[in-house]
């Protein structure tokens, strides 16, 4: 069972039904048996340029980034909190990027979301980019 937080401004209009099933199918789909929490932050470009300057030292937007719990190496192992509640950590994505992209990519904003979904809960799983 996941405890999806999903945080967005009125204006970013996004499927949070949707959402909530593509977390629980991966997790599912990777054997995740534990309570998990994850969350989700959909921002302006704005406040994904703070966020990136703030905490990767670059001064620009992007179009997701996944902050976890605690850093995991791929391999390790998750120690069991003592809530037995599994959080993963926060992903948050660009809003304003997703539209972009998407047009770019001729694809639907919701399988753009999808996509940048997946690939934070795959960085909270450990697996980064070479």
């Amino acid at each position: 069972m996941a405890d999806i937080l999903i945080k967005t401004d009125s204006h970013y209009k996004v499927n949070r039904g949707r959402i909530r099933k593509l977390i629980e199918n991966f997790l599912g789909e990777r054997k995740v048996r534990h309570k998990v929490e994850v969350s989700l932050s959909v921002v302006g470009d704005r406040q994904m340029k703070k966020l990136n300057n703030d905490y990767r030292k670059l001064d620009m937007t992007t179009d997701v980034l996944s902050f976890p719990l605690s850093p995991m190496e791929s391999g390790t192992v998750f120690v069991d909190a003592p809530d037995n509640i599994l959080r993963l950590g926060d992903i948050v994505i660009s809003y304003p990027q997703v539209i972009e992209s998407a047009s770019e990519e001729d694809k639907l904003v919701d399988d753009k979301i999808d996509e940048l979904i997946i690939h934070g809960l795959k960085h909270l799983l450990g697996q980064h980019h070479e």
